[in-house]
C-alpha cells in the first residue's frame, strides 16, 4: 500500500513540473509571437491560467501531505499537550469538514460545466473545476490518516506529529 501511496505523490511532483514547464513554454512563446509577430495564442492564456490552477490544487495536496503549509502556532506552543492534542483533532477535523464542502461544491460544478466549453480552446470547462474533486479526494484521505494519528498517537509525543520537513537551510 505505501509503494502506491508513493507512486501517487511521485505522480502529482511530476504534474506539478509538468504544469509549470508548460506555462512557462506558453507564456514565454505567447510573449514571443506578440512582440516579433504583432499576434498571440488565445489558446496559450487559456491553457496556461488552466495550468496554474492544476499547479496550486496539486501543489497544495503535496504539501497537506508533507506536513508543511505555513501556520500560526503560537497559542499551541502556549498549552499543555493534552490541550495541544485536543485544538490540533479539533482543526484537523474542521479541515475534514471544510474539505467535504469544497468536494460537495466541485462535484457541483464540475458536472454543471461538463457541456460548457472554453472559449479558446473549445475543451470541456469540467476539465477545469475536476481538479477541485481530486483535490477533495486527495486531502480527505490525507486529513482521515492525520487524524487517526493524532488520535492515536499520546500527548506526550504530539509535538513529533507537529515537526515541519527540514528545508535544507541552517
Amino acid at each position: 500500500m505505501q509503494k502506491i501511496i508513493n507512486l501517487y505523490f511521485k505522480l502529482l511532483k511530476i504534474s506539478i513540473v509538468t504544469c509549470l514547464a508548460a506555462m512557462v513554454i506558453m507564456v514565454f512563446a505567447n510573449v514571443v509571437m506578440r512582440y516579433a509577430f504583432n499576434s498571440g495564442l488565445a489558446v496559450s492564456e487559456e491553457l496556461s491560467r488552466w495550468a496554474f490552477v492544476w499547479l496550486i490544487f496539486l501543489g497544495a495536496i503535496l504539501v497537506l501531505h508533507e506536513n508543511a503549509h505555513l501556520g500560526v502556532d503560537i497559542i499551541l506552543q502556549k498549552v499543555s499537550k493534552p490541550i495541544r492534542k485536543i485544538l490540533l483533532i479539533l482543526s484537523t477535523f474542521i479541515m475534514l469538514v471544510l474539505t467535504l464542502l469544497i468536494l460537495d461544491g466541485s462535484i457541483e460544478q464540475t458536472t454543471l460545466n461538463i457541456d460548457a466549453s472554453a472559449p479558446a480552446t473549445g475543451l470541456s470547462q469540467a476539465w477545469l473545476f475536476g481538479i477541485g474533486v481530486v483535490f477533495a479526494i486527495s486531502t480527505l484521505f490525507i486529513l482521515m490518516y492525520q487524524l487517526y494519528r493524532l488520535i492515536k498517537t499520546p500527548s506526550d509525543d504530539i509535538d513529533s506529529l507537529m515537526a515541519k520537513p527540514s528545508l535544507g537551510v541552517e
